[in-house]
């Protein structure tokens, strides 16, 4: 009520009055522009020094959990630090207060060491909905180019078989990167089918024999498409049961199981050493079966497969934990870590089970972490070192004057900063996208879309 008076009475002091209020706003969001720059650098050193990998999946799950950011946000200020350690003109006009965040977090998603310096004066010209326009039709230039190169590549594809003059059949071709990366990836399956063949054969062979010629590269690949072409034929790479085709499968020996001090295997099929740390945490939600060997090691008995975790149990530790329980992670799947190992007696009950992520789950064995209930049955993480991993971080104290301080940081890194630094340089008339588009980016066309 006295503010209404106050204008009706003396409506020249209160516009003066509102201009120096907008001025102190333009004037800080500048500073605070500055402080978002020096924060991005940062960031940067952070994520390329992996400061964040003492227990964290990445650098946006450490800053969702230190600083308190939306993990999307914090996958945002990520990306953009990491862009504009390539793009320095950019990272400078931020750091000047001369572009917001905004501005610059949109600029990023388009702009190259090439075309940063013209999207750079779009980002001073404009506002922030200039800009956004600007970048989204720009995104549609890059669209229908990469569309372009890809229905070029789609009509050059072409596989050519044909008989050669000895009788052998050649093969020579060019497919697209996807369907190629398809090939690659089938034919080394098939190669480390025939691998596990050969392997099985010549363990069963006398030395004298087995050949020792090895194919070459180039023959294995050759043996691996026959295989592919046959077994497309039959239907089925690895014949099977589903549910069996593709396990891994160790063998440990009970004491290291419970004791990863004591001696005894722990060994893949096919023989390879894996720590005895990995067998536990491998063991901690899986099948298992207890065979029992004679000195000489032939196996005298096999007990029948059953469930580290019961179903039951397993739905009961999903529906409680709703996914991986370490401090700042969140990951929806995971895997029931037993946090007494069932090898020591440890009970396969909910109050005895914690769910942790692949990431997680490794590295409370194999690094050093460690995980127990405290007396109100609340988990406790611990760092190898054996301090505590707070569910919510303690926050850092803030002065009682921020902006104060923020301004006094800034004018010692010699900013001089003012209620116009981030001014856009546009009179406010009309954007005609395709135009500026056109104008701006390297590959447009005049088939650019109006906005």
């Amino acid at each position: 009520m006295n503010v209404l008076t106050t204008a009706a009475l003396d409506p020249a002091g209160s516009t003066a009055a509102l201009d120096r209020l907008g001025d102190e706003i333009a004037e800080l969001s500048v500073h605070l522009e500055a402080a978002t720059a020096r924060l991005l650098d940062l960031i940067r050193e952070f994520d390329i020094r992996a400061g964040w990998n003492n227990g964290f999946r990445s650098c946006a799950h450490w800053l969702s959990w230190r600083v308190g950011l939306d993990l999307g946000a914090a996958r945002e200020k990520v990306r953009v630090a990491r862009a504009l350690g390539t793009l320095p003109r950019l990272a400078r006009a931020l750091g000047r207060g001369e572009l917001s965040y905004a501005k610059v977090r949109a600029l990023t998603r388009v702009a190259t060491p090439a075309t940063e310096e013209r999207l750079m004066e779009v980002g001073r010209a404009g506002t922030a909905e200039h800009v956004e326009r600007i970048v989204r039709g720009w995104r549609r230039v890059d669209r229908n180019a990469e569309a372009r190169e890809a229905a070029q590549r789609h009509r050059c594809r072409a596989l050519h078989v044909y008989r050669d003059h000895d009788g052998m059949v050649a093969v020579r071709g060019r497919l697209e990167p996807e369907v190629g990366e398809l090939l690659i990836q089938a034919l080394t399956a098939a190669r480390e089918t025939l691998y596990q063949r050969t392997y099985r054969t010549f363990a069963d062979a006398d030395v004298g024999e087995v050949s020792a010629e090895t194919p070459v590269v180039e023959q294995q690949q050759a043996d691996a498409l026959a295989l592919l072409a046959e077994t497309a034929l039959h239907r089925g790479i690895d014949p099977g049961a589903p549910g069996e085709r593709y396990q891994v499968v160790v063998h440990v020996d009970a004491p290291a199981l419970a004791d990863p001090e004591a001696p005894g295997q722990s060994v893949l099929e096919s023989g390879e050493h894996v720590s005895a740390e990995t067998s536990r945490r491998l063991a901690c939600d899986a099948s298992r079966v207890v065979m029992q060997h004679a000195q000489n090691g032939r196996v005298v008995e096999v007990a029948a497969r059953t469930r580290t975790i019961p179903p039951a149990v397993r739905r009961a530790l999903h529906h409680r934990d709703r996914g991986c329980r370490f401090p700042g992670c969140g990951g929806r799947f995971g895997q029931g870590h037993h946090i007494r190992h069932w090898a020591q007696g440890g009970p396969t009950t909910l109050s005895n089970l914690a769910m942790l992520c692949r990431r997680h789950h490794r590295a409370v064995h194999e690094e050093g972490y460690q995980v127990d209930r405290d007396a109100c049955g609340e988990l406790r993480f611990r760092r190898p070192d054996g301090r505590l991993v707070p569910e919510v971080p303690q926050q850092p104290k803030v002065p009682a004057d921020p902006v104060t301080v923020l301004r006094a940081q800034n004018e010692a890194e010699g900013l001089v900063l003012h209620a116009r630094t981030a001014m856009p340089l546009c009179l406010g008339g009309g954007l005609n996208v395709s135009y500026a588009i056109d104008v701006l980016h390297p590959l447009a066309t005049r088939e650019s879309e109006p906005s």
